[in-house]
């Protein structure tokens, strides 16, 4: 695999937001009752734990944290873990949760700001202002982060929170790993606004490598041709 290629552009770059997903051949996540582990075999699992180990900090929705309660520690390979965040506007993920872990890695819960005060000291808690319907804006969470100075994001998880990141062109480039298996049913993976014609459609620039059974594609979103079909 030319890992030169596939990681140069993190490796080199000061600042960056990366998501990663991994997927079926039929865009699912899991199956309908919610099992995921794992759809994607150890050579993809191993490639996400390199994503962590380059990433200033670590993104997850609460949803995620919550269904899954993940370390998001890097494990397998030689590197350091990066800051742990999950996004939690109502405050709903408690302190006990894995990724909470007194570690000596950074802990931060992304909140809205009516949400009142911290809980705990040792994790941070970032405010901020959310629309009517609750929800934080991908934007002002990424210029938050980087604040605090956590420049390389890599948002992990869940589906919802990578596909709004991406509808509201806030990725960099999404790593999209897909597993040789048909599910047929269940959640996917990248959930988009409806468009009307192919015109509309993303066509990013996209490079793939194998991983072990999985293909991962590399998928930049910064490239120029990285526009609609259509031009405008």
């Amino acid at each position: 695999m030319p890992w030169r290629d596939l990681f140069a552009p993190l490796v080199d770059g000061a600042q960056w937001t990366v998501a990663q997903l991994g997927q079926s051949l039929d865009g699912r996540i899991a199956t309908p009752s919610g099992h995921s582990h794992y759809v994607n075999g150890p050579e993809a699992i191993r490639h996400l734990h390199r994503l962590r180990a380059l990433a200033d900090a670590v993104v997850v929705g609460v949803g995620t944290a919550l269904a899954d309660d993940p370390r998001l520690t890097v494990r397998g390979i030689v590197g350091r873990s990066p800051a742990r965040v999950v996004i939690d506007p109502n405050r709903r993920l408690p302190a006990a949760a894995r990724l909470f872990a007194d570690d000596g890695v950074p802990c931060a819960m992304i909140v809205d700001r009516r949400a009142g005060a911290a809980a705990s000291a040792r994790i941070t808690t970032i405010a901020l202002p959310s629309d009517a319907e609750g929800r934080i804006a991908p934007r002002d969470i990424v210029a938050a982060l980087h604040a605090r100075g956590w420049q390389r994001l890599l948002i992990e998880g869940g589906a919802h929170t990578v596909s709004t990141f991406l509808a509201q062109g806030c990725l960099d480039r999404l790593h999209l790993a897909v597993a040789p298996m048909l599910i047929g049913s269940g959640p996917i993976g990248v959930n988009l606004p409806a468009i009307d014609t192919l015109g509309q459609a993303l066509r990013p620039r996209v490079r793939h490598y194998p991983l072990g059974a999985d293909l991962l594609f590399d998928i930049d979103l910064l490239d120029p041709k990285d526009a609609r079909a259509g031009g405008s």
